[in-house]
């Protein structure tokens, strides 16, 4: 059982880390030769010159004005100088809104933790039910509701705080949901043409046996939205196409290190191994080598573009519909397109730098099998997991482990390093297990067939999220109950274990403290220093960079990992919300964690960050969900733990609570999850009347044209190889639809060379 002597251990280790890589981070940033590294952004922008371009040749890589170092603090209030509005415009509404997510928490649990340490702390101190209980604990188990006697009155201030506790969090919620959705629908009527707003998607396009897919897709949106459909660009399964341009693009950058290192040193020609990893095979001229390669992949490459060109096969059934308007593409992507609702589904288009391009090859029907398949992937990777997270709760709890096989004594004698072991390795140990998982959950999500990368990172983060759940909060409670209570557990009756977890599940705060010192505080400081970035940027800049595109190129500014970062944050949320009632003196870990973060990461999205995409916020129903989640969740423990603390009276009361709870959710949800996952017609009305005012000559045909353009057909100079399969004509008066079809499946219309009129035609037989 950790002591508070091992929390201080922990707290000053963990704190002297964050504070010297805050030391590291302000000296590393203000040397010219980082200036890219910490502030691409403004590159990206093109309003930042490089300090290495002029002065001094000392001073073009070390700062040397002294004073500069001891301002060391001084990004913080910069950080927080940009209004929202400017930030917005700075970093788009995505990244301002997931700053949001800092600030709820924040507005929650501040005031949570005065009321918190004014009224529980004391009514949890001022009894001495430990003392008396066997059961291993510390001073800071004193502090919580495991320290009142079993039937005490005294439960009755936990009840009403829990309701306390509860109305806040929900009246922030909606403050913050109608806030943000607000924001959102400013967002759209306000901000820049975009090419998603005239576009939708259409998928699982049924064959026919008289037309190609392109002559469908044409033939369908000009019989159905006749007045209002412009043009469709095909999509192509280009994945082979894709891995050769990468794999030249890899070669490129070798020869270009081999070329370099040739120039620096003409003496000698450099040469390669052309086997396994460079150390086996016949040693041959390594700029000749890569000169070759390229030569021969660019041919390859020729080859499959004009293949893609031709060849029917290659036509996906789904294409990108665009329209004349943004009210017909808000039409057409809202409402079903044939009374057989799986064949010709629209959505709405992802902006095109938020198309997952890969994903648009796999067949349709193919994506429920693939959603099974990672469905049980997932489950067996939970619930294997549980086996490192016991391991874990193992090194948390020596001391409890000692009690119960008294010959591990020996090993550990020493207090000090008991203390590390107790307070700072398991959240070292448990953070080390989470590394690999994100990337192997976002694996997972590709497998499903996601067309989107915000789509993709919205269910890794669902999953990551499920995942933590389970095994960080449920799995550390339980497996560390165990571990502690461990000798209880052997010598007490069958029928006093569950009283011996509801007493222990308190106790398990300090675990909980350690990590989020570890992960939260440590890991945010750890993540302004851009420690991997700067090395990487270096090393490019020295291997491969001759000019400046070049080193603009070996920038990596990153962008905010929602897949990463959102489920972490509801981690801390869940347990802050569980710990407010049933043990306090988690709360002001993470009221620091959420300062510290909002501040680090306030700065990154200003001077670092370069979002991959927009979604203007599409996540914010998915974060509301998950803390009425871990607020139902903190109120079901609480009712468990009093109904083994015998509170016969003030446990029942607290039944309404996960109800008045789940009620609010689904109020919020009707009331303002309609702005993110619709687009009003009225909103779209307005904003196409207002483009035709202000721009009646815009040519909607020429800035649509290559918007979904598959990117790999614009990374070469053979571009106009697809220009003819990929390009369809706008059509601006479909009077007359021409068709090779002989049958009427699916068209409600006439086709030219039919006898029958254009008009009042029976409704087709599916």
């Amino acid at each position: 059982m950790a002591t508070l002597y091992d929390i201080a251990v922990a707290a000053a280790i963990n704190i002297l880390t964050a504070f010297a890589f805050f030391i590291a981070f302000a000296i590393l940033r203000i040397q010219p030769c980082n200036d890219r590294v910490y502030f691409p952004k403004w590159y990206l922008k093109g309003l930042r010159n490089s300090p290495l371009s002029s002065g001094v040749f000392v001073k073009r890589f070390v700062n040397l004005d002294f004073r500069s170092y001891l301002k060391f603090l001084n990004w913080m209030p910069a950080a927080l100088q940009m209004p929202e509005p400017e930030l917005i415009d700075h970093a788009g509404l995505d990244s301002a809104v997931y700053l949001r997510i800092y600030w709820t928490g924040l507005k929650i649990f501040v005031p949570i933790a005065l009321l918190a340490f004014s009224i529980m702390v004391p009514v949890n101190w001022s009894n001495g039910t430990l003392e008396h209980s066997g059961l291993t604990y510390s001073n800071i188990d004193k502090l919580s509701i495991s320290n009142v006697p079993t039937g005490s009155p005294r439960f009755w201030t936990h009840l009403v705080m829990a309701y306390v506790f509860s109305f806040w969090t929900c009246y922030v919620l909606k403050k913050e949901y109608e806030i943000v959705a607000t924001m959102r629908l400013h967002f759209l009527a306000s901000e820049r043409r975009r090419p998603d707003q005239f576009t939708v998607i259409v998928r699982n396009v049924p064959s026919d046996p008289d037309e190609s897919v392109l002559e469908l897709v044409e033939h369908f949106f000009l019989v159905n939205h006749p007045d209002h459909f412009l043009g469709f660009q095909a999509v192509y399964d280009a994945n082979k196409l894709f891995k050769l341009v990468d794999e030249k693009k890899k070669m490129h950058n070798w020869l270009d290190y081999y070329q370099l290192k040739y120039v620096r040193d003409p003496s000698k020609r450099p040469t390669l191994k052309t086997g396994y990893l460079g150390l086996l095979g016949n040693r041959v001229d390594a700029i000749d080598f890569y000169t070759s390669n390229i030569e021969r992949l660019a041919k390859e490459i020729s080859v499959e573009r004009e293949v893609i060109a031709n060849d029917t096969k290659y036509v996906m059934p789904a294409a990108f519909v665009s329209f004349k308007t943004r009210w017909a593409a808000a039409v057409c992507a809202q409402t079903q397109q044939t009374r057989n609702p799986t064949i010709w589904l629209t959505e709405w288009a992802p902006e095109p730098r938020d198309v997952y391009w890969e994903n648009l090859a796999i067949p349709y029907v193919a994506l429920a099998v693939r959603k099974l398949i990672s469905g049980v992937a997932f489950f067996f990777l939970t619930f294997f997991f549980m086996i490192p997270i016991a391991l874990v709760q193992s090194l948390a709890n020596i001391e409890g482990i000692e009690m119960a096989v008294p010959f591990l004594k020996p090993l550990i004698e020493t207090h000090f390093i008991k203390s590390i072991i107790q307070g700072f390795l398991p959240g070292i140990a448990l953070k080390i297990f989470l590394i690999f998982l994100p990337s192997i959950l976002m694996l997972m999500s590709k497998f499903e067939g996601f067309i989107s990368r915000s789509a993709l990172e919205r269910r890794s983060a669902a999953r990551f999220y499920i995942f933590q759940f389970i095994n960080v909060f449920l799995g550390s409670i339980i497996t560390g109950t165990a571990f502690q209570q461990l000798n209880s557990f052997i010598h007490q009756s069958a029928n006093d274990i569950p009283k011996i977890i509801g007493t222990s599940i308190p106790m398990k705060a300090t675990f909980f403290i350690t990590y989020i010192m570890v992960d939260g505080w440590a890991g945010v400081s750890g993540e302004i220093l851009r420690l991997k970035p700067m090395i990487i940027y270096h090393l490019k800049n020295f291997f491969t960079v001759k000019t400046e595109k070049d080193r603009e190129e070996a920038m990596d500014p990153g962008s905010l990992s929602f897949n990463t970062g959102e489920p972490q944050i509801q981690l801390y949320f869940l347990l802050g919300l569980v710990y407010a009632v049933v043990t306090p003196i988690l709360l002001p870990f993470i009221i620091v964690f959420f300062g510290l973060a909002y501040v680090v990461f306030r700065h990154q999205i200003i001077n670092v960050y370069n979002q991959e995409y927009e979604s203007a916020a599409a996540f914010w129903p998915d974060v509301h969900m998950r803390i009425i989640v871990a607020l139902v969740v903190s109120q079901l423990l609480l009712m468990g733990l009093l109904s083994t603390k015998q509170a016969a009276q003030s446990t029942p009361l607290l039944i309404a609570l996960p109800v008045l709870t789940i009620w609010f959710h689904f109020f919020c949800k009707g009331r303002y999850e309609p702005a993110f996952v619709r687009y009003p017609l009225q909103e779209a009305m307005m904003k196409d009347t207002l483009e035709r005012v202000r721009e009646p000559n815009l040519n909607l045909k020429g800035y649509l044209r290559e918007a979904y353009f598959h990117p790999i057909f614009k990374a070469g100079d053979d571009e106009s190889e697809m220009d003819e399969a990929s390009e369809v004509e706008m059509v601006q008066k479909p009077e007359l639809v021409p068709t090779k079809r002989h049958s009427r499946r699916h068209t409600p219309m006439s086709s030219i060379g039919s006898d029958a009129p254009l008009l009042n035609q029976p409704a087709p037989n599916l």
